[in-house]
């Protein structure tokens, strides 16, 4: 997990103006506003990485309530369309959501089905597919 967080962090692009980095307590406002505890990787991935920003592909953000990555808004989104209420969207694309479980398993999702799309946690799916976006 440290070397994908570091890879991820040296492969970043610059920007002038980046988001900020959230602490515990935004953490804690965001699974008020969800109703739903947010997975152990996908709480460190926000506190360590939810500013950069890496090829095509924009994961999820908590710290800017107007960004169209904000995590509540992007979540809402995937519910309405079927992705089920227990997964947490953590990236959207063209093709769907790219969602995280309880156990921390990522899965893409279109609609209601999911494909046979399957990491089995938020360092590999950033590793395989946000990096080589």
């Amino acid at each position: 997990m440290e070397d994908v967080i570091e890879l991820l962090q040296e492969s970043a692009q610059s920007v002038a103006f980046g988001l900020e980095l959230p602490d515990e307590d935004d953490l804690v406002m965001i699974e008020e506003e969800l109703f739903i505890p947010l997975p152990s990787d996908l709480r460190l991935f926000l506190l360590e990485l939810s500013n950069l920003v890496i090829g095509s592909l924009e994961p999820v953000t908590i710290t800017d309530p107007q960004a169209h990555t904000h995590l509540p808004d992007v979540a809402a989104n995937a519910w309405d369309i079927g992705v089920p209420r227990n997964l947490i969207p953590i990236c959207e694309t063209a093709q769907g959501y790219y969602c995280i479980s309880e156990a921390n398993e990522i899965s893409l999702w279109q609609g209601q089905q999911q494909t046979d799309d399957i990491w089995p946690s938020i360092w590999h799916w950033a590793k395989d597919v946000w990096l080589g976006s």
